[in-house]
């Protein structure tokens, strides 16, 4: 009988041995989505003309009375964490107007394997207008992402994009201390390369985030990109709006026949790079608030 109880107690631990292999075997669930609107120009309004939604990627057309369309990209799996696939795609048509932000912060969780991939594809015919202003992507410890950020503008749109990023959430006590960040910016006007940039922080973060050079261990960062022929106009307000910032600056450029201005911040925290983010975007939108949602 204590034979029997020893074959049967082996052949219970066998099963529960190959049910755990099994399991670890098992793919984890990742997210994956795809939006993509396109906007024309109709009776003085921006209107949709396509709409297409899939997976976790929604998009929601908040009503807006000057003519304009602002779409909130919504992330329904509740955050971004390694393998998850976001695929984003807008066109904004001849002589519209469109904003594009984000219900809430991105929050990039960490990944126990794999790098979580979000893609954006931007494009403005003539006379169109794009505002990319989503807000701030939060970084958890140890998460992997990699995003890219490709616009294409007729050569008379205006395009003003801004991405702020947040180490952690100081309020929380939180802080990333390794993993991997990477993100691609690259913008075209009239088929030629106007603004490209690549940012990588990788491994060790808090390290190489301390540097002077890099962040000097700031945890909240931004950058805003701004196309249009009013460049030079606009470029002593922020000028005078920074100087009062340590850890701000923005450059004028001339690309061709494009203007740019380029501004980045740091900052504190995320609450302290806004307050310097808001006033900057309400400028440059001709005195319009920052989207709605921002302030929910």
């Amino acid at each position: 009988m204590a034979d029997q109880g020893i074959a049967r107690g082996s052949r219970a631990d066998r099963r529960t041995s190959e049910t755990l292999t099994e399991a670890a075997n098992i793919a984890p669930q990742r997210a994956w989505g795809k939006g993509r609107l396109v906007a024309k120009s109709q009776g003085g309004r921006t209107r949709i003309a396509e709409l297409y939604q899939e997976g976790c990627a929604k998009i929601r057309l908040p009503k807006t009375f000057d003519g304009s369309m602002e779409a909130v990209l919504i992330n329904s799996s509740g955050g971004v964490t390694g393998g998850d696939r976001l695929n984003w795609a807008f066109e904004a048509g001849e002589g519209t107007r469109l904003t594009l932000t984000t219900q809430a912060c991105e929050k990039i969780y960490k990944a126990s394997a794999g790098t979580a991939a979000i893609e954006t594809r931007l494009s403005a015919a003539a006379g169109a207008r794009v505002d990319w202003l989503p807000q701030e992507t939060i970084l958890f410890d140890r998460a992997s992402l990699s995003r890219a950020l490709e616009i294409d503008l007729a050569s008379d749109a205006v395009l003003l994009a801004v991405e702020a990023v947040l180490l952690g959430r100081k309020a929380m006590g939180e802080a990333v201390h390794a993993g991997l960040f990477r993100d691609r910016w690259r913008v075209t006007s009239g088929g030629k390369l106007i603004h490209a940039e690549d940012l990588t922080l990788a491994d060790e973060i808090a390290r190489l985030a301390a540097r002077p050079a890099v962040l000097c261990s700031a945890p909240a960062f931004a950058t805003l990109l701004y196309v249009a022929p009013d460049c030079e106009a606009v470029l002593s307000t922020l000028r005078a709006a920074l100087a009062r910032v340590a850890g701000a600056g923005v450059s004028h450029y001339r690309v061709g026949e494009r203007d740019k201005l380029v501004a980045r911040v740091v900052a504190a925290d995320g609450f302290e790079l806004r307050k310097i983010l808001v006033p900057l975007i309400s400028h440059l939108r001709k005195d319009a608030s920052v989207p709605k949602v921002w302030t929910l």
